[in-house]
Order: structure tokens, then sequence, then C-alpha cells
């Protein structure tokens, strides 16, 4: 197996290239970026390329595994940047299987569901995304699963549900707090009762490897445990000794948000993979992490 890997560099990229090196599969890296893992690497811009054929030939991999989308933090949601990429990863595709690629792993989220049923099954939940950038991700897999389907190449889509751990962007929820309860920042409030799906990047990572070995068609990643907001801010504000009323104490969430969210991840189960990471593990890991970069 030698895999063809885009986002690389990016919070999630890293550590599949972590994992992808810790199962000594063969890895080619492309995007504007060399991610510092990566030891094969093709510079190019997805959304500017006009022959990704050129760069399928230049990588000469049996696998696709594409992470590469736009994700800055709070603008990913209804940016027109969303379109692009639902456009590139088509391309991708189709440039994938008319190269002979033997098998495509993709990144889904999911945000493509219909978060009024709470406890996401990939086979039985409707999709309904609300967001721009749910919408471009279904789109794109439904294009994707269309062009595989006419080459007769498998393709495994992964919803991620909601990764965490070393690299995470400062201004989502955990960095967050963790930067209220050190002290780095001011106090919010949060959907104290809403519960949510976290699962370590790393976790998230091996989901990907076995998707690359075994499985088609769409697959959750997640812990498949959710966690009551005001559980994780509890454990946090003890792991750093803090008062966990300076967050508990303030209003907060969005309207419309979900009570809860979560994946089943049955059918990754099946497959062999399984959590390995435990939350207060995983956050003790971020801790440690801001306390080294602590001047």
């Amino acid at each position: 197996m030698k895999v063809l890997l885009t986002g690389g560099s990016g919070f999630l990229g890293r550590h599949v290239l972590a994992a992808l090196a810790r199962h000594d599969i063969e890895t080619v890296a492309v995007g504007r970026r060399k991610p510092e893992a990566a030891s094969a690497f093709i510079e190019a811009d997805l959304l500017a390329a006009t022959d990704f054929a050129e760069i399928v030939r230049d990588a000469g991999a049996t696998h696709l595994l594409h992470l590469a989308w736009y994700a800055e933090h709070g603008k990913y949601w209804t940016s027109p940047l969303n379109l692009r990429w639902a456009d590139a990863t088509a391309r991708l595709v189709e440039a994938f299987c008319d190269a002979g690629g033997k098998k495509l792993v993709i990144a889904g989220t999911c945000a493509e569901y219909d978060w009024s049923h709470g406890i996401c099954l990939e086979d039985t939940t409707p999709l309904n995304p609300v967001t721009l950038y749910g919408t471009a991700k279904d789109a794109a897999r439904r294009l994707a699963m269309a062009v595989c389907g006419q080459h007769g190449v498998p393709c495994a889509w992964g919803r991620i549900f909601l990764p965490f751990g070393p690299g995470e962007a400062p201004r989502r929820l955990i960095p967050s707090l963790i930067d209220v309860f050190a002290g780095k920042r001011a106090p919010f409030g949060v959907n104290a009762e809403a519960c949510r799906d976290f699962l370590h990047a790393s976790d998230v990572a091996e989901g990907f490897v076995a998707l690359l070995h075994r499985g088609e068609g769409a697959f959750n990643i997640s812990s498949g445990e959710p966690v009551r907001l005001a559980n994780l801010v509890a454990l946090l504000a003890e792991m750093l000794d803090a008062d966990l009323r300076a967050v508990l104490d303030l209003p907060g969430g969005r309207p419309g948000e979900p009570s809860l969210l979560a994946g089943d991840n049955t059918k990754l189960k099946a497959l062999g993979w399984d959590k390995r990471i435990a939350l207060r593990d995983g956050l003790q890991e971020m801790i440690d992490e801001v306390r080294r970069k602590s001047p």
C-alpha cells in the first residue's frame, strides 16, 4: 500500500501522518506546505490545480486519503470556499480513479446529519445539513461515490464528530476552556446540559487507517460516548485546580444547538478499530502541551 495524503499539515493531518508511520504505510503528502513528518511531498495548491492527473501520476500511490478542506475556526461553516473544495474533491477523485487507484478514503463530517436525531447512525439517520459546510461535504460525498461507482473503485467516507488533542486550534472549545482555567482568557459560558461526542485526534487517525485497509461506504468516526459539557468543564477545572463556576455560572450556548450530538461507531468497530485514549488522558496531554509552551 502507498498512500497519497491531502491535508497532512492540518490538525488532524499531523495525527494521521503519525498513524500511517506507526503502521509502516508508505505515504506521499500533497499540499501547499510540507508537513514536518512527511518524508515524501508534492507541492500543489489543490484549489488552483488544473491537472490532478499529474499530481496522481507523480505520487504513484495505490490509495488516496483525502483530508484537505477549509477549516478556519468560526468561518468554515459559511465560507464559499466549501464550494471550491467540493469541486476539487470530485476532480481529484476522478483523476485518481482514472489512474487505476485501488481505494479511496475521504474525510466527511457529522454536520452532514440531521442533528435533531441526537445519536447518528450511518444508514438510518437522515442527511439534512443546515450549513454550507455540511451541504458541501454531503455533495462531495455523493459526487465521490458516484465517480468511484462508475470506475468500480471502493470508497470509504469517514464522518468525523468532535476531534480534540494536541495541535488543536486555540479558539476551539477545549483549548479555550483550558485557557480560561489557566487564567489566560476571560471566562465564557457553555450549553452545560448539552452532550457532545469527543474523540482524540489520534483515535480519529487510527479510524482512517482502518478504513484504508477495509470498509466501503459511510462510517462514523466517533467515540460513541457523549459527554455532558458541564461534566467536561468540571473535569478540566479539577485537573487545573480551578473554580468551575467561572464557566458554569455564565449563560452559554447558541439558539438551535442540539441537546445531544453523538455518533454510533458500531460499523467502525466491526472493522477492528476501537477507541484507545480516554477523555481524561487526552485532556491531560493537552494541558501538558500548554504548560510546555508557557514562558
